[in-house]
């Protein structure tokens, strides 16, 4: 049975676990930006005198939505669970001339989440943005996965995003602290699209998913409602210039997304998903509330959308090799 964890970092959480259909998502090394040389569509400004904190921010996705966001002018502090990768990555962005500092935390225990957000308003003196980026995935199927497994998703995607934004409401609320009393800022949940039909081994994330789409949506009613608080989403699709994707079976995962999927015929970029935060979280984005965009070019809806269950078998047997074949180890620190 899938039961026993390990922890790597914040946003992509490495596990132990028997090898049966292992599947680690993970970020290692330095994070280095998307298309640094391609241009934004939006003013450089568009962000400026915004402070945004961002879980998982060190590295993926995560990290190229903290450095969009603070080349466009915003202030960013990221949370992480590893000193090491906080550091790197907050070097970078500081090397850009980005105001950044890291944290560290674990989104899934209260007393973490309210010192990472007392800590971010002391250094910034308000919090306009929170994003919640931290997440893990690994490949299991049901017959597989221990109930505690399973737990442990649901904490760490579900439980881990309300318990940041149930702690930030106080600093995000129009009237709040560092805030005026007329507006309101912003929470920005990262989801996915596997819970949307059904995904081959991925039950643990699909129900996660689907619980942060359900915080959105009620948040977003009733937070807006009394707060002026807007809280979206976006799903991002396959990103196939993450460490994670490259960990995932790399040339054996993409060259099934050629085979089976995309209408657009290609995987997206973090460059995307930065993006799509960037409008939501700017005055472009003032009337949406409530709502998952999803960036994943057209995936979700390409028949058939799914590799089969055999390759992703197959898959799986590969990810265990190279991660038997890894030199990062196994981490000491359970979940």
């Amino acid at each position: 049975m899938l039961d026993n964890y390990s922890a790597y970092q914040t946003n992509q959480v490495q596990r132990q676990v028997p090898p049966q259909f292992i599947n680690f998502i993970c970020r290692t090394g330095h994070p280095i930006s998307d298309r640094g040389a391609m241009e934004s569509p939006f003013n450089a400004d568009v962000l400026k005198g915004k402070v945004a904190l961002v879980t998982g921010g060190g590295s993926g996705i995560g990290f190229e939505i903290s450095t969009q966001f603070g080349r466009h002018g915003a202030a960013v502090a990221i949370m992480g669970r590893r000193r090491q990768v906080l550091d790197s990555a907050v070097a970078a962005l500081r090397s850009e001339g980005i105001r950044a500092i890291g944290l560290e935390g674990d989104v899934r225990k209260k007393e973490d989440a309210a010192r990472v957000l007392e800590e971010t308003f002391k250094h910034f003196g308000k919090l306009d943005i929170l994003v919640n980026g931290a997440a893990g995935n690994f490949l299991a199927s049901p017959e597989d996965l221990s109930p505690n497994a399973f737990r442990t998703v649901i904490e760490i995607d579900s439980v881990g995003t309300y318990t940041m934004c149930h702690e930030a409401l106080k600093y995000l609320k129009k009237g709040g602290q560092g805030k005026g009393p007329a507006k309101g800022g912003l929470i920005l949940n990262i989801s996915a699209t596997l819970h949307y039909t059904a995904s081959w081994y991925q039950i643990h994330v699909s129900a996660a998913k689907a619980a942060v789409d359900s915080i959105t949506r009620s948040l977003a009613l009733e937070w807006g409602t009394d707060y002026d608080i807007r809280v979206n989403g976006i799903a991002p699709g396959p990103i196939g210039d993450t460490p994670g994707m490259r960990k995932l079976a790399p040339e054996e995962m993409q060259n099934k997304y050629n085979e089976h999927t995309r209408p657009l015929y290609k995987l997206g970029e973090r460059w995307d998903i930065a993006m799509a935060a960037i409008y939501l979280a700017s005055e472009a984005g003032k009337y949406v509330n409530g709502t998952t965009l999803v960036v994943d070019g057209g995936l979700w809806l390409s028949h058939p959308r799914h590799v089969s269950k055999e390759e992703v078998k197959k898959l799986s047997r590969v990810v265990e090799t190279k991660v038997r074949k890894s030199p990062v180890g196994i981490p000491t620190s359970k979940l």
